[in-house]
C-alpha cells in the first residue's frame, strides 16, 4: 500500500472511530453505517454541492430541461410559476411581496446571481409535486407567511438558499423560515443558510395531526448553516428525519423530534448552543433520536428515547464533523452555485 493510501485509510478509520465513540458516549446502540462512513479513496476528499438532490428528495427534477423564463417583477413571477407544466423560472433582482406566492408542480425556481429573491413574504407549495427552489434570498417573512411553506406536497428540493429575518422583533412577528406540514413527503433541504430568526424549520405543524402525518414527513437536512436561529433546527413531529453534516451556531434548542418522530443526527457541529438535541420538550409524546459522530461543542443533549432509524434508505456520504464548518460556511447559501 502506498504512503498516500495509508494516510487516507488512517483518516477513514479515525472518522469511523469518532462516530462509534460519540454514539457510545451518548448511549446510542448503533455504529456508523456503511452509507455514513467514507469509503475507499473518498476519505480526505472535499465534499461539494450536488446538481441533484441526495436523501429523501432524490429524484426531484423540477422543470428539468425546460426553457428558462427570467422575471424581474412580482406580477411576472406569479404568472410564470402558476401552472403545473414543466418550467424553469429565473428570478432576477430582489422582489418585495406580502403573503406568499403559490408555486405549481414541475417547477424550478432559480435566483440569478447572489442577491436575487424576495423580501417581506415567501413561497408556498400546496398540493404540488416535483419542485426545486435554489439560489434565492428570502428575507423577513412577516407572519403568517413563512419564507417557504411545503404543504401536502411531495418530491421537493430546497437548495442553496439564504433564508433570514432578524431578532429585533417579538418571536411571532415573523413566521417560520421553512415549514413542512400536512403529510408532505420526500423532501431534501441542502446547502442553505438559515439566519437571524426565532423559529427555524417546523416539520409537522400540530400534535393533533397524527392521522394525516403518520407515515409521511420524511425529510433530509444536509450541509445547512443555522446561524443565530433560536430553535426548531428542525422541530419534527410524527415523521422521519436525517440531519447530517449541518453547522448549528447560536441556538437555544436545535434538533427536536417529538410525537414519536425518528431522527438520525449524524456528523453535525454545534457551537454556542444550549441544547443540541432534545426529544422530550413541549409535546405530550416524546420523540426518538440516534446520535453519532457529532461535535456537540459543549451543548447538552436530552435523549429520553433512543431511536431505531439508523440506516437511511438511500446512498450518501457523510463527511466527518471535523471538516463540516469549513465546508458549510464556504458553500452554503445563495450565490454559491
Amino acid at each position: 500500500m502506498t504512503e498516500q493510501r495509508t494516510i487516507l485509510r488512517r483518516r477513514q478509520l479515525t472518522a469511523l472511530a469518532a462516530g462509534v465513540v460519540a454514539a457510545l458516549t451518548l448511549g446510542t446502540v448503533s455504529a456508523v453505517s456503511a452509507h455514513g462512513a467514507p469509503s475507499g479513496d473518498t476519505a480526505g476528499t472535499a465534499i461539494t454541492a450536488e446538481n441533484s438532490p441526495i436523501g429523501f428528495g432524490a429524484g426531484t427534477t423540477g422543470g428539468g430541461n425546460a426553457s428558462a423564463t427570467t422575471v424581474t417583477t412580482l406580477a411576472a413571477f406569479k404568472s410564470a410559476v402558476a401552472s403545473d407544466s414543466a418550467k424553469v423560472v429565473k428570478v432576477s433582482g430582489l422582489i418585495s411581496l406580502s403573503g406568499q406566492v403559490d408555486i405549481g408542480s414541475n417547477t424550478t425556481v432559480l435566483g440569478v446571481g447572489s442577491s436575487s429573491g424576495f423580501t417581506g413574504g415567501g413561497l408556498r407549495l400546496k398540493e404540488k409535486t416535483n419542485v426545486v427552489i435554489r439560489n434565492l434570498n428570502i428575507s423577513k417573512p412577516v407572519a403568517p407567511a413563512d419564507a417557504i411553506t411545503v404543504q401536502k406536497s411531495t418530491k421537493v428540493w430546497i437548495d442553496h438558499n439564504t433564508l433570514s429575518a432578524d431578532r429585533d422583533h417579538d418571536k411571532d412577528y415573523y413566521d417560520g423560515l421553512l415549514d413542512i406540514n400536512h403529510a408532505s413527503d420526500n423532501v431534501t433541504v441542502s446547502w442553505n443558510k438559515f439566519a437571524d430568526h426565532f423559529k427555524g424549520s417546523l416539520v409537522g405543524h400540530s400534535d393533533n395531526n397524527a392521522s394525516e402525518d403518520t407515515g409521511h414527513l420524511k425529510v433530509t437536512y444536509s450541509h445547512n448553516w443555522f446561524s443565530n436561529v433560536y430553535s426548531r433546527i428542525p422541530s419534527l413531529r410524527f415523521g422521519t428525519g436525517h440531519f447530517y453534516d449541518n453547522y448549528v451556531q447560536g441556538a437555544e434548542t436545535a434538533v427536536h423530534p417529538r410525537m414519536g418522530a425518528q431522527m438520525l443526527v449524524e456528523n453535525n457541529v454545534f457551537r454556542d448552543t444550549k441544547v443540541a438535541v432534545t426529544t422530550n420538550r413541549d409535546s405530550d409524546v416524546d420523540g426518538y433520536a440516534v446520535l453519532r459522530g457529532n461535535d456537540l461543542g459543549g451543548a447538552a443533549t436530552e435523549i429520553s428515547q433512543v431511536g431505531s432509524f439508523t440506516n437511511p434508505p438511500y446512498s450518501y456520504t457523510a463527511e466527518p464533523a471535523s471538516s463540516v464548518v469549513s465546508t458549510v460556511t464556504g458553500q452554503a447559501g445563495a450565490g454559491k452555485i
